[in-house]
Order: structure tokens, then C-alpha cells, then sequence
């Protein structure tokens, strides 16, 4: 699956929805960025959280498990290459959909992190929405709730210090193209997904959390 987000890497660089937006600017916000301070960015992707933290003077350690993302370290984030405490700040945005296993990479952020993590991500709205993601993209794992998330903080021992849960514009048309989702597939995607588009976008609903240790 590494190849296949390899392959899509400039294509994630160029997506709109993740070079700006107000969840882009609460994780770096909430990672408290500035001179001295260091941050891992968790399955980087097209590097737009970690470009947004250097230009804040913050030195900046990139990982992702697909190595034609050009990260700094190839890494799941279930099993991050770094001693306990050794990075300020822990941030991921936009991924943890693809974890394996969410719960092992919270706890894993929150090992090598000596003050905050900092996680963004979609959360569940329905199984046939679920079912809509896994069509169009197969590395698609599952979206959680708000509820859940709030569990997985807890398990990896963060204290909750801030919380936004908001909706995302989306259009439809390039989310299906950055995948490569197509044909009958991407139509199914459409019924699946239903009367939540509307003049070809849809609220996506959005989380971020920040956990103090």
C-alpha cells in the first residue's frame, strides 16, 4: 500500500483541502510553535503541516510510511523510531483514518511527545459513509467518533486540552480524482454518500484535539 501513497504523493501536495484551511491552522497553533521548539509530524503527507510549522521558526522531524512522500523518516506511527520525550510537540492531521491501529499510535505520539499531541481527522458519520471511503480509497480504515477519539487520548495517558469539531467543505470531484476513482466506482460512491452532497460538495466533519501529558 506504501507504492500506491507513493504514487499519489504530488497529488496530496496539490490538494486544496489540505494546503489551508481552519484545521491546518489550529494544528499549528496548538502545536506552539517558535524558535527552540521541536515537533514531529506524524504521516506528513504532502507536508503542509510541517512546512506551516517551520515557517513559525520551529524545527521540524517529518515521518510517513510511504517513502515517495519524502519524509524524513519512512515510519507507521504505530512505531515511531524515537526515544520516550523526544520531540515538544507530536502532531498528525488528516491520516489517522489510515492508522492500523489507532490506539497504538496515540499511544505511540504520545511516548515520544514530552508536552503535546496534536491530532486532526474526519469523524465517523455513518457506516454507509464509511463504506463510501473504503470504495474509493481501499487504504481507508475507519473514521471515528468524537466519543472514541476522546477514549484513545485517555488510554495513551494525554490529559484533553482543547477540542474543535467543526464541518469542512469538500468537493466531490477532485476528492474522487486524487485517488483515482472512477467509473461505476465512483458513482457508487455518490449514492452511498447520498443527499450529503449537495451542488457537488459536502460538510466533512472535521476534529481537532490537543492532549497535554
Amino acid at each position: 500500500m506504501s507504492d500506491v501513497w507513493s504514487a499519489r504523493a504530488e497529488a496530496y501536495r496539490q490538494s486544496a483541502i489540505h494546503a489551508a484551511g481552519e484545521d491546518l491552522d489550529l494544528v499549528v497553533d496548538w502545536c506552539e510553535p517558535g524558535p527552540g521548539v521541536t515537533v514531529l509530524d506524524v504521516a506528513t503527507g504532502g507536508g503542509h503541516v510541517a512546512r506551516r510549522l517551520r515557517e513559525a521558526g520551529a524545527t521540524v522531524v517529518t515521518t510517513d510510511p510511504a517513502p515517495g512522500m519524502g519524509a524524513d523518516t519512512t515510519a507507521f506511527a504505530e512505531d515511531l523510531p524515537f526515544a520516550d520525550a523526544s520531540f515538544d510537540a507530536v502532531a498528525t492531521r488528516l491520516a489517522a483514518h489510515h492508522f492500523a491501529d489507532v490506539v497504538t499510535a496515540v499511544k505511540e505520539m504520545a511516548r515520544v511527545a514530552s508536552g503535546r499531541v496534536v491530532i486532526c481527522d474526519n469523524t465517523f458519520v455513518s457506516e454507509q459513509s464509511e463504506e463510501a471511503d473504503r470504495l474509493r480509497d481501499p487504504s481507508h480504515v475507519r473514521n471515528y467518533a468524537v466519543t472514541e477519539w476522546e477514549s484513545f487520548f485517555e488510554l495513551a495517558g494525554l490529559r484533553l486540552a482543547e477540542q474543535h469539531h467543526f464541518n469542512r467543505p469538500l468537493e466531490i470531484d477532485p476528492w474522487l480524482a486524487r485517488v483515482g476513482c472512477t467509473g461505476e466506482d465512483a458513482e457508487r460512491v455518490r449514492e452511498l454518500l447520498g443527499d450529503r452532497i449537495e451542488d457537488g460538495w459536502m460538510p466533512l466533519p472535521t476534529l481537532v484535539m490537543k492532549g497535554v501529558k
